[in-house]
């Protein structure tokens, strides 16, 4: 009987080894599995789409112009978060989004691939010098690690910045050939400034990450407060594609950019921009002669140009019949 008994013990250790090895790699919370084969190879092409045309309010033109920092991203396993909406950043990524300093930030992924193995390979790609424009890269993926994450910083700003949290490049059994997706602004949650050349203004508490849309915040300084529109237009696009042929043999496709260097013209979003005036001045002095009525003035000022067909500014000046202060 012990015998028996040593033997059902066994086996039944086995099993439990078993089935433990066989969900130790698993992700957690039921999320899929990804079988394809063990590595693939995309490009990234981000594709800046901030111009005028699109986003005309306090469009930055200079000292510095809108352009885009470098890009930076990981492909990782869902342990590792480089950033997620309505959760607080890193105080690397902090780093990132308000001055476009990468270096606490490359240094959280790496501790992070050391640590818990969840990293599996970091990419970045060059600035892009205008608000339209694009740059691109090469990053490899594995069925352990197939999430992708990135993050490009919107110059200048206080601590806005567009990017992707953990897309899955794996499906099933098999490696997506190519995802397209918009991109939209996002808060940081570290810097109240409402503006792209706001000064620096902590924000204490720091706030979790937020998506800027076209009325939040709520607030008609914001740079990107446009109340007559349901949504904003995509600022920017990415795309992935899968890579056949070996790394060296890969050249982005070729675009007609008619010698204006990396920039790229979008003539589908024409965002209206409508005038906004200042208040009434107070009325000016009554004038005119004795016994008969007079006239007063008052004035307001023109605080943002009309743009795209948006509603044009109202009359400046204003005249209205008084009786005179000091008639002559």
């Amino acid at each position: 009987m012990e015998n028996v008994s040593f033997s059902l013990d066994r086996t039944l250790w086995v099993f439990l080894l078993a089935m433990l090895g066989s969900t130790a790699g698993q992700p957690l919370g039921g999320e899929s599995v990804c079988t394809a084969r063990p590595l693939a190879r995309y490009s990234i092409t981000f594709t800046g789409k901030w111009s005028q045309t699109a986003f005309p309010k306090q469009y930055p033109l200079f000292r510095p112009p809108a352009q885009w920092s470098s890009l930076l991203g990981a492909a990782h396993s869902s342990d590792y978060s480089m950033w997620r909406k309505n959760e607080y950043v890193s105080n690397g990524l902090r780093d990132f989004a308000e001055r476009g300093e990468a270096w606490a930030l490359m240094k959280e992924i790496e501790a992070a691939g050391e640590k818990l193995q969840s990293v599996h390979a970091v990419f970045s790609a060059p600035a892009v010098p205008s608000g339209t424009g694009q740059t691109s890269a090469e990053l490899e993926v594995h069925p352990r690690h197939s999430l992708v994450s990135f993050v490009v910083r919107i110059v200048p700003s206080p601590d806005w910045f567009v990017g992707i949290d953990s897309l899955d490049l794996c499906e099933g059994g098999r490696w997506k050939e190519q995802v397209v997706l918009d991109l939209y602004p996002h808060d940081a949650g570290t810097d109240s400034g409402f503006t792209f050349s706001s000064p620096n203004f902590a924000t204490i508490p720091q706030d979790t990450v937020t998506e800027i849309t076209a009325s939040s915040p709520s607030h008609p300084a914001n740079s990107f407060y446009y109340p007559r529109l349901k949504s904003l237009p995509p600022i920017a696009k990415v795309t992935f594609v899968r890579l056949r042929q070996s790394p060296r043999a890969f050249a982005p496709p070729s675009l007609d950019l008619a010698s204006r260097g990396n920039e790229i013209v979008d003539s589908l979003s024409e965002t209206p921009l409508d005038c906004e005036v200042s208040l009434w001045s107070s009325w000016g002095l009554c004038g005119g002669p004795c016994g008969k009525l007079g006239a007063k003035s008052r004035t307001r000022y023109v605080r943002v140009q009309p743009a795209n067909n948006g509603t044009p500014c109202p009359e400046l000046e204003e005249e209205a019949e008084c009786a005179p202060d000091n008639c002559v």
